[in-house]
C-alpha cells in the first residue's frame, strides 16, 4: 500500500511528536523532514558549502544527538532559504513519501511542495508563547542555560524566516486539516491526528 500522511506547521508545535505517534499506531515509515536541512547545517557548521553538503546527503548523516543543538537549527532554517539545497532535498523526500507501506513527513512544506498529492495533509500549529514555551522546557531539560524571552524571540525570529523565504515559504496548503494544539495535551492532539487519519484509510488500515 502506497499512502502518505504530510504534516507541516511551525517550531515547536508538537508535529514531530505526532507524526511520530501516527507512524507507529498504522505501521508506516517517518521522516523528519527538518532532519535533512539539520543535517545540511551541521556540514557547514563544519566547512562545508551548503550545496554540495544537500547533494551528497545519506541517511547515516541524520543520526546523533548534535543534530539537535540550538546552533544547528539555526543553521538549518538559513540553508533551507536556498532553492539548490531545497531541490538538492527534494527527491530524496519524495522518495520516501511513495514507498510501500506508507510514510508519515513533517516539515514546512511538505503538503505544499513535497507531497502535494498526499493522501492526508496536517497543519499543526499553536501560538507563539505556546510554542516558545514548549521549547523552553526541552531546552532547561538538556541543561541549556537560556530565558524565557530569548527563545519566543528565536521562535518568532524563526517563523518570519519560514513565512518569508521566497521559496517554499511555510504556509498552510489550501486542503490542509489545522490542528492547533495551544489548548491540547500530547494525548489529545495526536488522537486528532489519528482519526483524521483513520477517516481517510478507511477500510485499508484494516
Amino acid at each position: 500500500m502506497i499512502f502518505t500522511v504530510a504534516i507541516d506547521g511551525p517550531a515547536a508545535a508538537g508535529k514531530g511528536t505526532i507524526s511520530r505517534a501516527v507512524a507507529g499506531h498504522f505501521g508506516f515509515g517517518h521522516l523528519d523532514t527538518g532532519l535533512l536541512y539539520r543535517a545540511v547545517g551541521a556540514k557547514v557548521l563544519a566547512g562545508a558549502e551548503a550545496r554540495a553538503a544537500a547533494r551528497s546527503l545519506v541517511p547515516d548523516d541524520l543520526q546523533g544527538d548534535t543534530l539537535r543543538t540550538q546552533a544547528v537549527a539555526d543553521a538549518a532554517s538559513q540553508v533551507a532559504v536556498d532553492p539548490e539545497v531545497r531541490a538538492a532535498l527534494t527527491s530524496f523526500q519524495r522518495r520516501f513519501a511513495r514507498a510501500e507501506g506508507g510514510a508519515v513527513l513533517d516539515g514546512r512544506d511538505i503538503c505544499t511542495v513535497i507531497c502535494p498529492d498526499a493522501e492526508v495533509k496536517l497543519y499543526v500549529t499553536a501560538s507563539p508563547e505556546v510554542r516558545a514555551e514548549r521549547r523552553y522546557q526541552e531546552l532547561v531539560a538538556r541543561g541549556t542555560d537560556v530565558s524565557r524571552d530569548e527563545v519566543l524571540d528565536d521562535v518568532r525570529a524563526r517563523d518570519a524566516r519560514d513565512m518569508a523565504r521566497a521559496s517554499a515559504p511555510l504556509v498552510a496548503a489550501p486542503d490542509a486539516i489545522v490542528i492547533d494544539t495551544s489548548e491540547m495535551d500530547v494525548g489529545q492532539a495526536v488522537q486528532a491526528a489519528i482519526d483524521e487519519v483513520a477517516r481517510v484509510l478507511g477500510p485499508r488500515g484494516g
